[in-house]
């Protein structure tokens, strides 16, 4: 039972380094799409990963094609503050690929307008709040994913 957490375009490294450490912790594999927004040597990625990084099964790529070649015919769910469905919906399946985008604006128009059926979304409660932040909107998906495998 395990995941593909996918970040595109990571800014913050905190953030990255958090999700590396919850990679591990839910055994799942973590794939970076670049440009970043820092080095991966830096060190609030190590801080934030703690000792774990060098643990975390890490596949990086160049940017979303080089991803979207390499893992063409696998399950996708697009996570997005504009998705249409709620992220309980997702028929989660072992080895999905869980797709967020960057920090500042999410994933690009074009990727949720080509996926449409595959955009699912946390719900907000809160006039006052755009999203979550992307290490916590990781591990609310990751989590009800690992929940939804469990009981099968």
């Amino acid at each position: 039972m395990a995941f593909n957490i996918v970040l595109i375009e990571p800014e913050i490294p905190t953030n990255t380094g958090n999700i590396g450490r919850l990679s591990l912790a839910s055994g799942s594999t973590l794939h970076l799409v670049k440009p970043f927004g820092f080095e991966l040597n830096d060190k609030r990625v190590k801080r934030a990963g703690l000792d774990y990084w060098q643990h975390v099964s890490l596949f990086i790529y160049e940017n979303i094609e080089d991803f979207f070649l390499k893992n063409k015919g696998k399950q996708f769910a697009y996570l997005s503050s504009h998705g249409s469905q709620d992220y309980t919906a997702i028929d989660y399946t072992d080895d999905m690929f869980l797709i967020f985008g960057k920090e500042s604006v999410g994933l690009s128009k074009n990727l949720v307008e080509e996926n449409l059926n595959s955009v699912y979304t946390i719900p907000i409660f809160s006039p006052h709040i755009r999203s979550l932040n992307l290490a916590n909107a990781v591990s609310i998906v990751v989590y009800e994913g690992i929940r939804n495998l469990k009981k099968r």
